[in-house]
């Protein structure tokens, strides 16, 4: 648990850092339109465990200032797609290479050996808990590894 604390903290940090009026919850919307490109909302809703209502009052929210776009699917005009705008697409690259270099900063107190360790350890873990290492602010390891 003090890991995960831990984690979260960074991120709240990293995202307080670049734009103090987002939330985490918002950031992580940003994070999943970024990894997966334009989706439906539902897509959307699906990865973030949430209902599609509670994931459209994010995507307005974001909407609003800019972040995040929609746009009719050509294939199917009945349905939205959802994409990241520039801005979004920067904000989050800004969040994660902040993030990164605090998490740099601490493991770089670490001995290379408990480094190696933690990384391994930090992806049987996302293993064990069926869980893709894709996300940059969720994988704790792709940021280890760099280090």
């Amino acid at each position: 648990m003090t890991a995960s604390r831990l984690f979260v903290a960074l991120s709240a940090r990293a995202l307080a850092d670049i734009d103090a009026t987002l939330t985490l919850p918002q950031l992580r919307t940003l994070v999943v339109l970024e990894n997966q490109g334009p989706i439906k909302l539902a897509v959307l809703a699906t990865a973030l465990a949430v209902n599609p209502s509670t994931a459209m009052r994010m995507v307005d929210k974001l909407e609003a200032i800019g972040l995040v776009d929609r746009q009719v699917n050509p294939g199917n005009r009945r349905e939205v797609i959802l994409r990241l705008t520039a801005q979004g697409h920067r904000l989050v690259e800004q969040v994660q290479a902040r993030r990164h270099e605090e998490i740099a900063a601490i493991v770089a107190r670490l001995p290379a050996d408990q480094r190696a360790g933690l990384v391994q350890a930090l992806r049987s873990l996302t293993v064990a808990a069926d869980e893709p290492a894709i996300d940059p602010l969720t994988d704790p390891a792709s940021h280890l590894e760099r280090c």
